[in-house]
């Protein structure tokens, strides 16, 4: 089969610009050598947001796209994004009051909000939200951006490109491409050979190995590795807010509640010259990320607390920026299209917020070689499960009246996990023996069934950290149980 597009890479941006294409009538091939958000996509600080700091960078445009975004995200998928309230502590010595004032300003009015809440000044002395931090602070600020599954983010770009005639392949390693005239011939690391009209790099910190070893193509642009990395820590705080952190450094640090009983901490920005691979924290991040925290709580958090961590590269465009913090996280492209013949784009950067918006421009950029087919469509378009026109609560509520055997928290997860989709599980389902062998925190077979029939999912790891989080909540003897299930 001669095919349309060939990206490679299934993170954020490799599986949104399949599902843009696919849906413009391409026909469209994406393979990824590992599971689909393996990589950058799912180590994440898990939010859609404007990007507050990126204003003192200047970078308008991006933080004004970002917020336009953001909306938009909210609107099309409800059950795995979500309003989240941050709470900015006023540090003094650090931005003055005035300053912190007019950035909020400039972030509630750079993009029209419809849902979420213009920010405030608050006395933190007076209000529980001040109840986690030390004393001296009195003052703060308070603010809206979202909370985003971004893994799910990731598998439901893929489902949705899927359903309009796309082909996904996980476990699908690029080893080789050539030009042949206005077609390119790439050979998989199985021996498959797969023809294309043009070609996507969508390889995230591979994306200059890429370039070099599989394209053998020059390049003007360069990638710029990161490393990004997290806590998970016992729950600090309560409440459904999160804070975020001002530092001596001039970074932010994110306290986030996560999964019910934890706290995310995060991220740090740590240049990485290595080759691009599976990173993990070191002992300097997590004592940055820990005196971050602790500058601010009256209870100080220990390396005692710490439930899990997880790390990331981020493939930033090399703009020539000396501090890994100050990097652009914008994105750019590079077009390699010789007359007469096939083209490629290369994507430097990127975040899960702009996706969809890189996702267009991609096709922009790549309309002119491919057939004719439709024009842009995904910003007013539902990701599957998100078809919830009367809110996620509501569709939550009528979900537990009518599988109430499910029992609150298990609807809960469920509706948060699927959405609408849900019901694909439970089908004929009456009452929870229905749904088979349960492996803890209610996952059962059914719900393994449809990850692996419809996700792409092949190992336990794929099913415990990335369609879902219960890696956090599941004991090692049930995840081992699962493990041997999936294995046999």
């Amino acid at each position: 089969m001669l095919y349309d597009l060939l990206i490679v890479g299934g993170g954020i941006n490799g599986c949104a610009i399949a599902r843009d294409a696919a849906g413009r009538g391409l026909a469209v091939r994406l393979v990824e050598q590992g599971d689909l958000a393996q990589g950058t996509s799912s180590a994440s600080t898990k939010l859609i947001h404007g990007g507050l700091r990126y204003l003192e960078l200047y970078e308008f445009r991006l933080v004004h796209e970002a917020l336009a975004e953001r909306e938009l995200l909210l609107a099309a998928a409800p059950h795995i994004i979500w309003p989240l309230k941050f709470v900015l502590p006023y540090e003094k010595g650090l931005r003055p009051v005035w300053l912190l004032r007019l950035g909020l300003f400039i972030y509630d009015h750079l993009a029209r909000r419809r849902q979420l809440e213009a920010s405030h000044m608050v006395t933190l002395s007076q209000d529980a939200l001040g109840a986690p931090l030390r004393a001296a602070y009195h003052v703060g600020f308070t603010y809206a951006d979202c909370w985003v599954d971004d893994s799910r983010l990731v598998v439901l770009n893929a489902r949705d490109a899927a359903e309009r005639g796309a082909t996904i392949s996980v476990g699908a390693n690029l080893v080789h491409a050539a030009r042949q005239g206005d077609r390119w011939r790439a050979t998989l690391a199985d021996g498959e050979t797969i023809q294309t009209r043009a070609l996507v790099n969508a390889a995230g910190p591979w994306v200059s190995q890429v370039i070099e070893d599989a394209l053998r193509i020059p390049s003007r642009k360069h990638v710029r590795l990161v490393k990004g990395s997290h806590l998970v820590l016992r729950k600090l705080f309560e409440g459904a807010h999160a804070y975020i952190l001002q530092n001596p450094d001039g970074r932010i640090v994110f306290a986030i509640p996560y999964e019910r009983d934890f706290t995310l901490v995060g991220t740090t920005d740590v240049s990485y010259d290595g080759p691009p691979g599976a990173v993990a924290i070191s002992d300097a991040e997590t004592d940055y990320l820990l005196n971050s925290l602790n500058h601010f709580l009256r209870v100080p958090a220990t390396r005692g607390d710490i439930v899990s961590s997880y790390a990331g590269l981020r493939p930033l465009y090399d703009d020539g920026a000396l501090k890994a913090s100050v990097v652009t996280r914008d994105y750019a492209f590079d077009l390699d299209a010789p007359e007469d013949a096939a083209p490629s784009l290369s994507i430097f950067g990127g975040k899960i917020t702009t996706a969809r918006r890189l996702a267009e421009h991609a096709l922009s950029e790549l309309s002119p070689f491919l057939p004719a087919h439709g024009g842009a469509w995904t910003a007013d378009a539902i990701f599957p499960g998100g078809d919830m026109p009367e809110g996620f609560d509501r569709f939550l509520d009528d979900l537990k009246r009518d599988k109430s055997f499910l029992g609150d928290a298990l609807a809960l997860r469920l509706a948060r996990a699927y959405g609408t989709r849900v019901f694909e599980i439970l089908k004929e389902v009456r009452e929870l023996s229905d749904l088979g062998r349960d492996f803890g925190c209610g996952l059962t077979e059914a719900e393994i069934a449809y990850l692996r029939e419809k996700e792409w999912a092949r190992t336990g790891d794929d099913i415990l950290w990335r369609r879902s989080k219960l890696g956090l909540h599941m004991s090692d003897a049930q995840q081992r149980a699962l493990r041997e299930f999936i294995g046999a």
